[in-house]
């Protein structure tokens, strides 16, 4: 008898175990993802908007980078992705200039390239001297980076982020809003894992995602 209730209790362990790792198929408003008071508006027609707010710096925003990018991919003509570079300080402004100044040339082949020289090759790219060094290592045009990089339309797209951040109210990164109603992020979904490690987070945030991105026919 008593190692039957021994392996009852083991197994209810397990199950335990289990539920604080899996990804929440079902999320709950309030739990594994927030609504907004006040739905946004998006122009991404029928596709469903996704908006990634990250910043370059953030050690949970590179460990997330490559589990959304290929989110993405599976998600095909269902979503538009727009990645957002947060700027909650005016220090972060350099590399938001970065982001946008790729996104302009068509260089965002170089946003993973960006997170690993920061995160893995250990490097700093807060200010503009730092960052034309970086990318005149990556052979890209310094002439053209630099006026794209200084441009009004960049700097007109880091004053519209200032716009988004409040509206969406992002107090932390990464996070992702879909169809300008929902956020959800590690995080967030984190509240219902506790202690669960965080590429387990990160996977069921994906799945967070799917169902909201679900909930437009």
């Amino acid at each position: 008898m008593r190692l039957l209730q021994r392996l009852l209790l083991i197994a209810g362990f397990g199950l335990l175990s289990l539920s604080a790792s899996a990804a929440p198929n079902a999320p709950v408003e309030g739990v594994e993802y927030q609504r907004l008071s006040q739905p946004q508006p998006t122009d991404t027609g029928k596709k469903v908007e996704v908006l990634e707010f990250f910043w370059y710096n953030c050690p949970h925003c590179h460990a997330f980078e490559p589990h959304l990018a290929e989110w993405a991919k599976k998600q095909g003509d269902r979503i538009v992705l727009k990645r957002i570079p947060v700027g909650f300080r005016e220090s972060f402004a350099p590399q938001q200039k970065l982001y946008f100044a790729l996104e302009a040339m068509n260089r965002l082949d170089l946003h993973k390239v960006v997170f690993d020289a920061i995160h893995q090759r250990r490097m700093k790219l807060n200010t503009e001297p730092e960052i034309m060094a970086f990318m005149e290592s990556q052979n890209i045009d310094q002439k053209k980076f630099g006026e794209t990089f200084r441009s009004f339309t960049v700097q007109s797209k880091v004053a519209r982020v200032r716009q988004l951040q409040e509206a969406f109210r992002i107090d932390g990164v990464p996070t992702v809003a879909i169809d300008g109603q929902y956020l959800t992020s590690p995080s967030i979904v984190g509240q219902s894992m506790r202690g669960a490690p965080e590429e387990a987070l990160n996977s069921a945030t994906l799945t967070v995602m799917d169902a909201l991105v679900a909930k437009k026919k």
